[in-house]
């Protein structure tokens, strides 16, 4: 349109190779980008805005938009310190303690069926079947209510068919699942509130100490997060396997992300959750062992996956 400004939509789709309709979806989110305006020389028709001047006006809306994210991130701060602070002086400074099972459980359900925006769980070794299923209901309600829940385990549950059925069905309700050779403690978090770890690692069965203080619950989130952050998605396959492509889905998720679009657009446009398609990028990543989507993206491309 810039080197043509009097082709109309036919010459351009004949001289794009692209059919009429495809020509008006370019024009549609060109027009959506402030690319293309209305012409004022012929009614009907569009112009193409000067690249310079266009893009400019993107980068400017897209300030705006980081700014005002930063704005409510602020506020949203600021709402979270005036909250721990009134909570502080009703904490007790060492946690409640729990004894024996039915006292774990109890609070366990009990913060499940209250939390909002997370569920966070670290389960080293093999899990009892009756403790799986004790908490099996309450976990896939939380899901339900799009409650975020990443749970991590060892390597060794994948050759254990109770635990790995347990996983996937948290997988399969829009879970995230992770599993590591070596792993921390087991410790539960909710809502990056509260806390629950064993009173005794070796026998966590005797009881679990519940705990509020925010100091003790962000070093269990630092240490969560580092543990997590080098586990492999349940399912995926190994960052060293040589044979590890993209899938033409795969491929098509990162083409859309690179474009710009949210979590959200990407979902729509692929018929996926947002939870599930953080967890398909957070796949892609540990294959091609990246930090970043950015990276991601360079890494796909390097390897001939895009």
């Amino acid at each position: 349109m810039l080197d043509h400004p009097g082709h109309g939509v036919d010459r351009l789709a004949e001289f794009c190779g692209l059919t009429p309709s495809q020509v008006h979806d370019c024009l549609d989110e060109l027009g959506q980008l402030m690319l293309v305006r209305a012409s004022s020389e012929h009614p009907g028709r569009l112009r193409a805005v000067d690249p310079e001047m266009g893009l400019a006006d993107i980068v400017a809306r897209q300030e705006a938009d980081i700014a005002a994210r930063q704005a409510q991130l602020a506020a949203s701060r600021a709402a979270v310190t005036r909250l721990v602070a009134d909570r502080a002086e009703h904490r007790s400074a060492h946690g409640e303690r729990l004894n024996g099972m039915d006292a774990i459980q109890s609070r366990l359900e009990r913060l499940a069926h209250s939390a909002t925006v997370e569920i966070i769980g670290v389960q080293p070794g093999i899990q009892r079947p009756e403790d799986l299923d004790a908490g099996r209901s309450h976990d896939l309600t939380a899901l339900a209510r799009g409650v975020l829940m990443r749970s991590l385990f060892q390597d060794v549950v994948r050759s254990h068919a109770h635990v790995a059925s347990y996983a996937h069905t948290l997988l399969s309700h829009g879970g995230e699942v992770r599993t590591s050779p070596t792993i921390p403690q087991r410790v539960v978090i909710v809502d990056r509130a509260h806390a629950l770890v064993p009173v005794d690692p070796a026998d966590t069965r005797k009881g679990a100490l519940y705990v509020t203080e925010p100091g003790i619950v962000t070093a269990l989130l630092e240490l969560f997060e580092q543990a997590w952050n080098t586990a492999v998605p349940l399912g995926a396959v190994r960052a060293d396997d040589p044979e590890a492509g993209l899938t033409d889905h795969e491929r098509e998720l990162l083409r859309l992300l690179g474009t710009g679009l949210t979590d959200e657009a990407v979902g729509q446009r692929l018929g996926l959750t947002d939870r599930t398609i953080r967890r398909q990028v957070a796949s892609i990543m540990e294959r091609l062992n990246a930090s970043s989507r950015f990276e991601a993206g360079i890494k796909a491309a390097q390897r001939g996956w895009l």
